[in-house]
């Protein structure tokens, strides 16, 4: 099995479409802090709190210590935790990897393999953006663990998922008549829309699918807020936000914390509106917290 392979083979927790990224974010973390220091190591109690945080933002609304991809992640082969003591891990609890100085880096085969061919960093790290997170947050990701890419063409991995279904687009876009769903925006250039964006409720790297009922067309400040948890869809196809979004300003009330309770603009007649596994899907695994009641008339 070759690194590209292990890196979309990841063991992870797995239940009827239940998010479980935790080893993907420390995978990435390590990459990252690979490119700026190959000989490095990572003490868990020196870097604890950077995991917990990539956990709490682009993980899933349970959280969970991030002990438990630091100890597990050595089962897939590419990472390698030693203590005081010497090599091996000491398991997931917190306290005991702390006070034995665990230390966890990736395989020597890998940082081997990763010197030889220097393209292979970005490769591994686009395989598991790709399979675990919505386009939208790769380039937030990217920055939050330290990565650099280069603007290479992104590979789809047919032994894990088909292709992504192109028409997707814009038969969204013109199921919503090219306006957000969640504030109406339908800003065009000429003939062109601009700053709208075909998001998926379900997310594609967790078996969503290229339908319309799997659909939303937002525009592209709603789209990001969508997939990072801030907003979701309810009963009735109304709009959820979370009530642990924090903004004072009038843009924020108003693009923001007033959209609680609004019903989705569109889709059109005769379009199918999106269905209600997925949406029980994304409030499950994506939006965060409870939702705002909606604002007094």
């Amino acid at each position: 099995m070759d690194w590209l392979e292990r890196a979309a083979k990841l063991r992870q927790w797995s239940r009827s479409g239940t998010r479980a990224p935790h080893k993907p974010l420390l995978f990435l973390y390590a990459l990252g802090r690979f490119q700026r220091d190959a000989d490095g190591e990572l003490r868990y109690s020196a870097v604890e709190d950077d995991l917990g945080r990539l956990l709490a933002e682009y993980g899933p609304p349970n959280r969970t210590t991030p002990a438990y991809p630091f100890h597990h992640l050595v089962s897939d082969g590419v990472w390698e935790v030693r203590t005081d003591r010497g090599p091996g891990s000491p398991g997931s609890g917190v306290r005991e990897l702390r006070e034995i100085g665990a230390a966890g880096r990736l395989t020597p085969e890998l940082r081997a393999a990763l010197r030889r061919e220097p393209s292979l960093l970005g490769r591994l790290a686009r395989v598991l953006l790709d399979l675990n997170f919505p386009p939208s947050l790769h380039g937030d990701l990217c920055e939050a663990v330290g990565l650099e890419l280069e603007p290479t063409e992104r590979q789809q991995f047919s032994a894990v998922r088909g292709r992504r279904d192109p028409r997707m687009r814009e038969q969204v876009l013109t199921a919503y008549e090219y306006q957000c769903a969640f504030c109406g925006y339908d800003g065009r250039i000429g003939a062109v829309p601009v700053g709208l964006e075909a998001a998926h409720v379900r997310w594609w790297a967790f078996d969503g699918p290229d339908d319309v009922d799997n659909g939303l067309c937002l525009c592209s400040l709603h789209h990001k807020l969508f997939d990072k948890g801030v907003l979701g869809i309810g009963d009735s196809h109304r709009i959820l936000v979370s009530q642990l979004f924090v903004g004072h300003s009038p843009a924020a009330r108003e693009h923001v914390i007033a959209l609680a309770g609004r019903p989705l603009v569109g889709p059109q007649p005769g379009a199918s509106p999106v269905a209600a596994v997925h949406r029980s899907w994304h409030t499950s695994q994506v939006f965060h917290g409870s939702p705002r009641p909606a604002p007094a008339a």
